[in-house]
């Protein structure tokens, strides 16, 4: 009988150092705030070189797991409190590792998934947001938070913190090209109230108890905006 073997693939020794200075930092071996130690006594203790190690760190750093980020520090690195989502994306968008257009069509996935679920028990937020959207006269920064606020009670109003935390680090992470793009635009005396009255059509289906209609509505307000301000 013979026996076919498969390719054997050599994972880089940066992301082996990287997974096991991770698994020290969830086991809670390197705790929060530790500092790590110097690149040079991390390359002896692992046996390879120091700019493995630093290649080594800049993925715990786009991990969100050290402090640095894409930033050029001579301080060394300290353990985070929690992996920072939205800057590991803010990075990755910066970086071009990641296209806008990607995370726009993850914030309408889950935007989409988690207005199915509201309850609209849970929407005072997101209706106090709408008022001052509607105000006359509002201010392109005073209606670009709240429409931040309407959308991340909307993520939340179902009860799952996943769907939360992820649509708030989306919303971190393109807050920047999103109010640039608002107040790029000519014609702002029609532009914020259309998107105010597609926020009110979407509440208005949560309220009706139409999840798929909701879902509908939050997709196509999402990636319209994009569609004509941001591509």
């Amino acid at each position: 009988m013979s026996i076919v073997f498969g390719a054997v693939s050599r994972a880089p020794l940066s992301l082996l150092v990287s997974e096991q200075i991770r698994e020290a930092i969830l086991s809670g071996a390197l705790p929060v705030g530790a500092e790590l130690p110097s690149e040079k006594d991390l390359a002896g203790h692992y046996g390879v070189s120091r700019s493995t190690i630093r290649e080594a760190v800049r993925v715990l750093q786009a991990k969100g797991l050290l402090s640095g980020g894409d930033t050029v520090s001579t301080a060394r690195p300290r353990v985070l409190a929690a992996p920072d989502v939205a800057e590991a994306l803010t990075s990755a968008l910066r970086l071009g590792r990641v296209p806008l257009a990607d995370l726009v069509e993850l914030r309408r996935l889950i935007e989409g998934a988690a207005v199915a679920v509201a309850d609209p028990g849970r929407l005072s937020d997101a209706y106090e947001a709408l008022a001052v959207m509607q105000a006359p006269g509002v201010d392109v920064v005073t209606f670009h938070e709240a429409d931040v606020r309407f959308h991340l009670c909307l993520a939340g109003a179902g009860g799952n913190t996943a769907f939360s935390l992820v649509a708030t680090s989306l919303r971190e992470a393109i807050a920047g090209y999103l109010l640039d793009a608002l107040r790029a635009v000519p014609d702002l005396a029609s532009m914020l109230p259309r998107l105010a009255a597609e926020h009110a059509g979407i509440l208005a289906a949560v309220e009706a108890a139409t999840p798929d209609r909701a879902a509908e509505l939050v997709r196509a307000h999402i990636w319209d905006f994009y569609a004509e301000s941001l591509a």
